[in-house]
């Protein structure tokens, strides 16, 4: 199993799709092209339509505004703090906690701005103007991130705590399974640490009320955003329509679960040292 929807893997993308699946992590300031554009370039036009629509909403630093604004208000499902010397056990040290950091900040980066931007193009507009900021956000240094992983590349004990990570604020019938999870499948133990410090969050619906602020947060950036989106074609109803399952639910899913995830390994990063 590798993705659970048509998509085109990175290292697969040749010509005009390849072009932009660069453009694309040049203009974001990414290490990965998130799932969303994987799939759409299995759409005839539908990738070539969305990026056109989209592209002058991240470049303009509207996108990265909103998702400043968005950080700033929502509230992330927050675990209990590790105990000192967990990633340590689990084998995170030095680089292997440098590189597994460096897979969640990819993603996280990733899903917020693409939150802001594709939401945009599903989203009816309202009468607020955008902020604009710089287009150009100082990143951190490049660090080369190992392959994403399928079923057939980890233990099935690995893959089991893949799926169940990926059921935290998902549908019970949801088709999409998140690609960070299978990023960090290259460290079972942390995923082990993530299943036991988020179960609770999940329980209590913590986790699902922070996917439905990010979803309102969402929508509200959205209807002032689509008035930089370029719309001189004709709208591609098939990519607007997977636009707006993966905006809703599994984008709007892992905004939160990775500014908490983010946070939870730095605060015990921070402890170890």
């Amino acid at each position: 199993m590798s993705d659970p929807v048509p998509a085109i893997p990175e290292a697969e993308a040749t010509g005009k799709t390849r072009e932009i699946f660069e453009d694309l992590k040049a203009t974001l300031g990414v290490s990965v092209v998130n799932l969303i554009w994987r799939h759409l370039a299995t759409m005839d036009g539908g990738l070539e339509w969305a990026w056109a629509a989209a592209k002058p909403i991240y470049t303009s630093g509207a996108a990265g505004a909103a998702e400043a604004r968005m950080r700033a208000a929502l509230i992330p499902p927050m675990p209990e703090p590790l105990v000192g010397g967990a990633l340590h056990l689990v084998g995170l040290d030095g680089e292997a906690r440098r590189t597994a950091r460096a897979v969640v900040a990819a993603y996280d980066r990733g899903n917020a701005l693409n939150l802001m931007a594709l939401t945009a193009l599903v989203t009816a507009p309202s009468g607020s103007a955008p902020t604009l900021a710089s287009a150009t956000q100082a990143q951190g240094e490049a660090v080369p991130l190992p392959p994403v992983l399928s079923e057939g590349d980890v233990s099935a004990a690995t893959w089991r705590m893949v799926l169940a990570l990926n059921t935290f604020g998902a549908r019970p019938d949801e088709p999409i399974l998140a690609t960070l999870y299978r990023h960090l499948a290259h460290w079972p133990g942390l995923l082990a640490l993530i299943h036991a410090g988020f179960a609770p969050l999940e329980a209590s619906g913590e986790i699902r009320r922070s996917i439905a602020q990010a979803r309102d947060l969402a929508r509200f950036e959205g209807g002032g955003l689509i008035q930089l989106a370029e719309t001189t074609g004709p709208r591609h109803e098939q990519a607007a329509a997977a636009i707006t399952e993966f905006a809703d639910h599994v984008i709007c899913r892992m905004v939160p679960i990775g500014i908490a995830l983010g946070r939870w390994m730095d605060d015990a990063a921070s402890a170890e040292a």
